[in-house]
């Protein structure tokens, strides 16, 4: 975004000039206004009873024994890769779901593709979709399907259904349109404009944002492992922090979420870089 220079006239005549624009003002005034209120919150704490020099001293026990000191106790290695594919195949079915049926809706999106009230219509109700976090879905979910690896994936699916249909859509709209409407003009179907023009164009595009989604998807269902009793390595770690209470074990845990997060940003770079080089530039 650029930036706007205002110009104003003071009373003796002279012209002064102000860089800028409002949306980077209403961002520093946001920022500013939370540090106050984050500051002031820490002031109004109540810290009776509380001994700072015995809270550092255990903080750093437990955080000596959670990353320097990490190990399997309640289950064996075999046992935690077998977790880690129950997650990674949670997020997967998600994804792979959520990307077919995107497609489709994304289509219906795309304002150079469908007709316009159908495609205000399916942004106004991804929209809302979009705008409750996955956790409160998988858990509504929970309720309705019951505790399990179900309402973690019909959870993820709805949101990953919002989140790809506006980056596929918005990808849509970027094609030339000329070449849509050279196709037109040939007579050409609109199927076959979207199977010889839009899917070409985007491919990239798509399996990007859809890898992307994939790695959230990844996070989400660590966290909902616990939370939907999905299971996977999400559910040994709350076991092992909530049940257990065995800190080794939570730093042996994170350890391999985050070995597994950075593979998938690493193969992520890789595919980027090799199969979609015109991605990176833009």
């Amino acid at each position: 975004m650029q930036a706007t220079t205002y110009m104003k006239r003071r009373r003796d005549g002279r012209i002064s000039l102000n860089s800028g624009n409002q949306v980077q003002h209403v961002m520093q005034m946001t920022i500013l206004i939370l540090t106050i209120l984050t500051i002031v919150a820490f002031l109004f704490f109540d810290y009776t009873g509380l001994n700072f020099k015995k809270a550092l001293v255990e903080t750093a026990h437990n955080l000596q024994a959670m990353f320097l000191e990490p190990a399997l106790s309640h289950f064996s290695w075999s046992e935690a890769f077998y977790q880690v594919g129950i997650t990674l195949g949670l997020a997967f079915l998600a994804t792979i779901l959520g990307a077919i049926i995107s497609f489709f809706l994304a289509l219906a999106a795309a304002a150079n593709l469908s007709k316009e009230w159908l495609s205000k219509t399916v942004r106004i109700v991804l929209a809302f979709v979009r705008a409750v976090p996955t956790v409160l879905w998988v858990l509504i979910f929970a309720i309705a399907a019951g505790l399990g690896s179900e309402a973690a994936v019909l959870g993820m699916l709805l949101h990953s259904i919002a989140y790809l249909v506006k980056a596929f859509s918005e990808a849509f709209e970027e094609v030339d349109k000329g070449i849509i409407e050279a196709l037109r003009a040939t007579g050409a179907s609109w199927w076959h404009i979207v199977v010889h023009a839009i899917l070409p164009s985007t491919f990239t595009y798509l399996t990007s944002w859809t890898f992307l989604r994939f790695e959230i998807n990844f996070g989400v269902a660590v966290a909902m492992g616990a939370a939907a009793g999905a299971g996977g390595i999400g559910f040994e770690l709350f076991m092992a922090s909530g049940f257990y209470f065995d800190l080794r074990e939570v730093g042996m845990i994170t350890y391999m979420i985050l070995l597994i997060a950075i593979i998938l940003e690493v193969m992520s770079t890789f595919l980027k870089n090799h199969y979609f080089p015109e991605t990176v530039k833009n």
